[in-house]
């Protein structure tokens, strides 16, 4: 259930196409030298997309996935919040809710046990996005 996310963070719109292609390919290769993981979703860096843009990834195979709720654990300046964090994410749940959140926070590292309890006692359960596909 591996996506991709692209080599350099870059906005994809305002990329050419062949760079689009390089910064998604190189990433997938990587993976699946190192994974033998073959990824097939994509999240689009800044969640920046355009219908080319789409268009392209979905000819090399991909399908775009876009988030419904996230918040600014990204800024490495803005940790130390974890329940402004939790607050975040256990306000705004709902049905089909695809949470993006990022490895590099610590926050989310220290709340997300936590979390995942609070929205199972919610009555929700998490899927991957294969299950939604179906």
């Amino acid at each position: 259930m591996y996506g991709n996310h692209t080599v350099n963070h870059k906005s994809m719109p305002d990329l050419t196409d062949e760079q689009i292609k390089q910064e998604v390919m190189k990433l997938h290769q990587t993976i699946f030298e190192k994974y033998g993981y073959e990824m097939k979703y994509l999240r689009p860096p800044k969640g920046e997309y355009s219908e080319r843009t789409l268009s392209i990834t979905e000819n090399l195979g991909y399908t775009s996935v876009m988030w419904s709720l996230a918040y600014d654990d990204w800024d490495e300046k803005k940790q130390g919040r974890t329940d402004y964090g939790k607050d975040k994410i256990l306000s705004n749940i709902h049905p089909g809710a695809v949470i993006l959140l990022h490895a590099t926070s610590k926050d989310n590292s220290e709340i997300l046990k936590d979390v995942i309890r609070d929205i199972r006692k919610m009555g929700y359960e998490f899927k991957s996005i294969d299950d939604f596909k179906k």
